[in-house]
């Protein structure tokens, strides 16, 4: 007779193993002590063998048999039921193995240490808060297009979009990491292009994205028209200046020994002495210069026959423009846009970019001493945002 629920629950302990039968293999299995199991024999191969389905009343009568039909139909199939849970523990054990915080953490470690250390802090940082509570435990091959935008748009809702769009950036990078390393077959990410509420854009545009820097510097390190243009667009990144305070540029405010520039409050918007630390890779640009116009006042003199003034301010904002950058991507006032919101979500103290802008200072009485505040720091803070610079153009170092 098959089993009943009924007959189940009563059954006790007597001091002795017991096996009751349902039918088709399957027995409920009494142990002296009244612990009861489910177990199902069947023979496969020629040989008997036994599994266990589960403790009771965790496993019910009803799902004991649903088990037991599973079970058949693997063996109707010529398949080891015994092994084929084997097989899906393993599967489930290299899939936890395989989530997306494993997968994302193991990416963080081979290719952070290429970065500045706070880059590297931003990035994890940002997945640590966003995307690692939600799809961390997840296997990176199980997650959708739809389940990763959940994440994201819970990001969005709260204000946060800059930090929604870096993490689907980051996203895409882990998930191409996992295909190239055979734990995913697809970039989902991918998917998501567009699905995001745009930044908003500020009065100049600028270029923000590291891997859209990464190709622009690459553009313009290819450029190999006008000399002074060529320097002009190199240096740029590196000094965070406006258009008319680099391109009127004059040696005699540049020290090559010191590695220092310092604009005279004239030529200065806010009308205050600014000091610009040099980079090494802004130095070396500086050193070049030298050799063509150091014997002159400008810098960047004026090309045509006749202008002793410097060189025309329209000049690389137009090879920009040959370059690829549409009017409304990125203009030449654009690369202090960029140094600002690549420095501030690399983690670097607010005040000090703020300074290396030249933005004016509220306290009228301290602007008037604070032409070199934070020097150090911003000494320290500008070489390694031209190393990161470095690093997104793919230069090899």
């Amino acid at each position: 007779m098959k089993l009943t629920d009924t007959f189940i629950r009563h059954v006790t302990a007597n001091g002795k193993i017991q096996k009751h039968s349902d039918g088709g293999g399957l027995f409920l299995y009494v142990t002296p002590t009244g612990k009861k199991s489910w177990r199902l024999a069947y023979r496969f191969a020629g040989k008997q063998k036994l599994i266990s389905l589960g403790p009771y009343p965790s496993v019910g009568l009803r799902e004991a048999r649903d088990k037991r039909e599973e079970a058949k139909k693997l063996l109707r199939e010529h398949i080891d039921p015994s092994e084929a849970r084997r097989q899906a523990k393993e599967a489930a054990v290299e899939a936890a193995r395989n989530s997306f915080e494993d997968v994302a953490r193991e990416w963080h470690t081979r290719y952070s240490p290429k970065w500045i250390p706070a880059y590297r802090k931003t990035v994890i940082r940002i997945l640590e808060e966003n995307l690692f509570p939600h799809i961390g435990k997840r296997p990176v091959n199980a997650i959708t297009p739809r389940e990763l935008l959940a994440v994201l748009r819970r990001v969005e809702e709260r204000g946060a979009l800059t930090i929604a769009h870096k993490a689907l950036r980051d996203a895409g990078r882990i998930f191409r990491y996992a295909v190239v390393t055979g734990r995913a077959e697809h970039d989902i990410a991918a998917d998501l292009r567009g699905a995001l509420a745009p930044t908003a854009s500020g009065h100049h545009a600028a270029i923000t994205d590291p891997a859209a820097v990464g190709e622009l510097l690459r553009k313009i390190y290819s450029y190999e028209g006008n000399f002074f243009i060529s320097r002009a667009l190199r240096l740029a990144p590196l000094v965070f200046v406006r258009a008319n305070e680099l391109i009127r540029a004059e040696w005699e405010e540049i020290n090559l020994e010191a590695a220092e520039w310092r604009i005279p409050a004239e030529r200065m918007k806010m009308k205050q002495i600014h000091v610009v630390p040099l980079s090494r890779q802004a130095l070396a640009i500086f050193h070049e210069l030298h050799e063509k116009s150091g014997d002159g006042r400008f810098v960047f003199p004026g090309n045509r026959a006749g202008n002793d003034g410097p060189m025309y301010r329209g000049g690389p904002l137009r090879v920009l423009r040959q370059l690829g950058c549409a009017t409304g991507e990125h203009t030449f006032h654009g690369f202090r846009s960029m140094a600002s919101t690549l420095l501030n979500e690399l983690g670097y103290n607010t005040d000090w970019i703020e300074r290396q802008l030249a933005h004016c200072e509220r306290n009228g009485v301290r602007a008037a001493y604070n032409y070199a505040e934070y020097l150090p720091e911003r000494r320290r803070m500008v070489q390694e945002y031209a190393d990161y610079l470095d690093m997104l153009r793919g230069k090899v170092r």
